[in-house]
This record gives structure tokens, C-alpha cells and sequence, in this order.
């Protein structure tokens, strides 16, 4: 995607090749950043600290955390310690753990001497898979909004509604839930995006809505619990969203507060649909109550930063001193409250069924 009328990714090789560089997306909207990972110990703290986000680019970034590893240790111990460490920085999102499998399994099958140029390789496929496995969703959800344009009585706009940032940021190039949306509005379909401020961490208000700007996609930002009410009016014409992972019966995990916008859409006769690239299936979790639910620092819902008249970014308390607070950052929407999954070979029915049909190489996994 572009920035400025720069093409970027979300995570690149640096040109002297001793390192990766990311998009530093704590510093957004207010300032475009980068910041160059030169070891392990970086690229584990840029996905603690959320500096990168979204499961797709949490597993790339895993992939080049074990890659700048290997180049400074190739060893058995200094893989099973880089793949310790990065597995713990986030516990929810499942692509994190499929792309250190990944690395893992092809980097122990070879001598310590060959690991660091495979990794390397590898890490640059996995980001390489994940932009083209993103447009593959872009493709067919276009196709949904086409027909729902398409069916659509009256009005200037095709209405969407998203969720937390399922877009470019949150993977290596396209994204999730917003690669249809672009799509659409590349080919003429005149979209518009209510996009949710996905508080504690406001993905919504400060990721989504700033790429959708530098894309040209008109859309305007809502609080949190204005979804139920635009969709009781019928402001909405179908939601999208993402998901970190998704339970072999299509449970799908993602930011908190996507279920009450399923439990709404439902109530509403709103399609209701999840954009997820197949990494993110969890084929050995029947269903989503097993899903660990990551619970974060109570710093991000007591605090929250802004940008001063004067151009200043200043973090304020919004709480009182000594309230406790609890900051549970997913929860899980039920396969019955989807209308679809949206995945890169195509729609399915949320089901054990419906994802087998698309992936039946998996039955005998």
C-alpha cells in the first residue's frame, strides 16, 4: 500500500541487509515512523510492545525474529531459545506460533552452518505468502460487496462497518477484513466505512481510519457503541472483520468487542462477515471457549495518549488514581453469529464442514 505515494510493507528487509525494518504503528496516526531490528531481542519487544500488531504480521515478524537469531547464534540452543522467546510476546494469536513451527522445523533439518541464509529466505516467503494470500481474500470479498451493492435499494454508499484494524498494517501488505474494502473502492464501487475506535488501544480511531485516509476510502469514525444503533437504523449494510484465530468449528477470536457487534448484526439481520488468511485456523482447537484470552497492563484503559493544540503527543489518566482496572484484549464470536468466512481460496459456511471444504488437505492432519 502507499503512504505519501510510497509504496510500503509493513515489514521489509533493510537495504544493508544486517537487519529488518518495520513500521513503528505506537506512533500512529500522529507521526510515520520506522525502526530497524537488528537482533532476536528487538523483534521480540516489537511484538510485546505492539510496535507490530495483527496476527499475520506477528508471525512475519517472528519469522525474521528467528532469522536475525540465527545469524548471530545458528546452534540447536539458540533456536529453541529464539523460539521460547518469541512465543511468549503475545499468547492469542495463532500465526505467531505457525510461523516459529515453520522456521523451527525446516531450520533444525539442516547444519547450523546453512540455517542463517535458509532463515532469512524463509522469513522473506512467509511475508512473500502472506501478501499474496491477502489479495486472494481481497478478490473474493469484492465479490461480496459487489452484490451487495448491487442489491442495495438506495443511497450514495455501500455502508460497512469494521472492527478493531484488520488492514494493511495488520499484515504484510492488503490486510484481512480491509483488502475486499479496497478492492471495492479501486473498482468504482462507491464504499464508505464506519470504522469502530476499538478502544482500550483505539486501532479503530488511529490505524484503520488513517489508512483508509491515505487510500482515499471515505469513511468516519464511530465510538465503540454506536455499531448497534447504526444497525438498528440501517446505516449498515454488512460488517468485516478479522480475526487472530479461529477454532477448527469456526469460532473466531478477535479484538474485544467484536462480539457485541455480531450479537447486533444478528439481532439486525446484518451479514455479519470474517476475513481470515488460513494460517490463522487453529485446526487443533475444537471450538473457541479453548482460546486463551490475552489480558494486558491496566495502563492502556486508565491512559491514553493525544496530540496537543501546540503539535505535543501527551499521555493522560482518564481514570481515578487507585481504580482497578481489567483489560481483556479479545473475546470470542460463535460460528452461529457469522454469515461467512472469507479466506483465500474462497467464502465458507463458519464450520468444521465449511473450512474442511475449502482446506481438505487438513482432514487427514
Amino acid at each position: 500500500m502507499k503512504v505519501n505515494g510510497i509504496p510500503y510493507r509493513t515489514i521489509w528487509p533493510a537495504d544493508d541487509g544486517d537487519a529488518v525494518e518495520i513500521i513503528d504503528q505506537t506512533r500512529l496516526p500522529h507521526a510515520f515512523e520506522t525502526v530497524r531490528l537488528e537482533g532476536l531481542d528487538a523483534a521480540a519487544l516489537a511484538i510485546r510492545d505492539m510496535l507490530v500488531r495483527g496476527a499475520p504480521l506477528i508471525g512475519a515478524t517472528a519469522a525474521y525474529g528467528v532469522a536475525l537469531a540465527m545469524r548471530d547464534d545458528p546452534s540447536d540452543a539458540a533456536l529453541a531459545r529464539a523460539y521460547e522467546l518469541l512465543f511468549a510476546t503475545r499468547p492469542t494469536a495463532v500465526n505467531l506460533r505457525w510461523a516459529l513451527d515453520d522456521m523451527r522445523a525446516r531450520l533444525a533439518a539442516l547444519a547450523p552452518s546453512a540455517r542463517a541464509d535458509a532463515a532469512w529466505r524463509r522469513a522473506g516467503e512467509i511475508c512473500d505468502e502472506d501478501a499474496a494470500i491477502c489479495e486472494a481474500i481481497g478478490d473474493h470479498g469484492v465479490e461480496v460487496l459487489r452484490r451487495a451493492w448491487d442489491a442495495r435499494p438506495t443511497g450514495p454508499h455501500l455502508e460497512v462497518l469494521t472492527h478493531c484494524n484488520a488492514g494493511w498494517l495488520a499484515t504484510v501488505d492488503w490486510g484481512t477484513a480491509l483488502a475486499p474494502i479496497y478492492k471495492a473502492h479501486d473498482a468504482g464501487i462507491p464504499v464508505h466505512v464506519w470504522v469502530d475506535e476499538t478502544r482500550p488501544r483505539n486501532q479503530g480511531a488511529g490505524l484503520t481510519a488513517w489508512e483508509l485516509g491515505r487510500h482515499g476510502v471515505p469513511h468516519t469514525v464511530i465510538v465503540d457503541n454506536a455499531g448497534g444503533h447504526l444497525m438498528r437504523a440501517g446505516r449498515v449494510d454488512l460488517c468485516i472483520v478479522g480475526t487472530d484465530r479461529t477454532a477448527a468449528n469456526g469460532d473466531v477470536c478477535n479484538k474485544i468487542g467484536t462480539y457485541l457487534k455480531a450479537l447486533a448484526a444478528d439481532d439486525n439481520a446484518v451479514p455479519f462477515y470474517v476475513a481470515l488468511p488460513s494460517p490463522t485456523i487453529d485446526w487443533g482447537l475444537p471450538c473457541g471457549d479453548d482460546i486463551p484470552i490475552e489480558e494486558r497492563g491496566a495502563r492502556e484503559v486508565s491512559h491514553i495518549a493525544g496530540r496537543t493544540a501546540d503539535g505535543r503527543i501527551e499521555t493522560v489518566a482518564i481514570t481515578p488514581p487507585g481504580s482497578p482496572v481489567a483489560n481483556y484484549g479479545f473475546d470470542v464470536t460463535p460460528a452461529r453469529l457469522v454469515t461467512a468466512l472469507i479466506t483465500e481460496r474462497g467464502l465458507c459456511p463458519a464450520s468444521r464442514d465449511g473450512l474442511i471444504g475449502l482446506f481438505p488437505e487438513k482432514v487427514a492432519a
